[in-house]
């Protein structure tokens, strides 16, 4: 039986400001790649949403990003590597910290926005984010995008990689994200987005921004939480994937 990951970009609001379903989409994933703290996410919050995550069994993943909150970490950010491991060493340990007092732990660690795309290309960043997972616990499993030198580096280094895919983002012919700025790059109808997802599981293929074919690797799909579809998306995803028989579980 085919089998495949579900993820989530979760606890992504601050204070007063709330942003996505949470609950909802806990419901339907079963990978949370929980904030840190500096893109997004306040500790009340954070450990409210590790709580929430525990109690349902979805695994929990430490999403580090650039200390961006003004720019939800949608910014790159030329940080020096020895900065920016200490940076991503501190973001897994605080919300490990609330993950262990919510009954569960960091199991796993993703990149966020800008720093993700980043370190697909930018190979000092991408093993300062390694030498961080290292540091702190080297039997952590490391999602990212398929072809990106910090898989490549996460690998070399001995970590354990996840290849991710994308349901609402729009590819590249080469493989990549088309950027946030550019029309079209953000995908919203739930029937289209859990047609992609079925073909990239049972084909490994993804139809381009320019509509041709790509190839994808993936054992995990991301279903980005701060959409105001992404509840809707979810659901689809998770119905389509249930009836074509697809085993929808956690990779860790």
């Amino acid at each position: 039986m085919t089998r495949i990951d579900l993820n989530s970009d979760l606890g992504e609001g601050f204070g007063e400001w709330r942003l996505g379903d949470d609950e909802t989409m806990l419901e339907l994933v079963t990978s949370a790649n929980i904030a840190c703290g500096f893109h997004a996410g306040d500790p009340a919050l954070l450990l409210d949403t590790c709580r929430a995550a525990s109690k349902l069994t979805v695994r929990i993943g430490a999403q580090v990003g650039y200390h961006d909150l003004t720019g939800f970490g949608r910014r790159f950010i030329d940080v020096a590597p020895a900065d920016l491991t200490a940076e991503v060493i501190y973001q897994i340990g605080a919300l490990d910290g609330l993950a262990r007092a919510a009954g569960s732990h960091v199991s796993y660690v993703k990149p966020h926005g800008a720093l993700y795309n980043a370190i697909v290309h930018h190979r000092d960043q991408a093993r300062a984010v390694v030498a961080a997972i290292r540091a702190y616990n080297d039997s952590l499993p490391v999602l990212g995008l398929s072809g990106s030198v910090f898989l490549e580096e996460a690998e070399h280094s001995g970590l354990a990689v996840v290849t991710e895919a994308f349901a609402d983002r729009a590819y590249t012919p080469e493989g990549t994200l088309v950027s946030r700025r550019e029309p079209g790059a953000v995908l919203r109808d739930p029937d289209e987005v859990a047609r992609r997802v079925l073909r990239m599981v049972t084909e490994g293929v993804v139809t381009a921004i320019d509509g041709s074919d790509v190839r994808v690797s993936a054992q995990s799909v991301c279903i980005h939480g701060d959409s105001p579809d992404a509840a809707a998306m979810a659901t689809a995803v998770r119905a389509l994937l249930d009836a074509e028989n697809i085993d929808v579980r956690a990779f860790t």
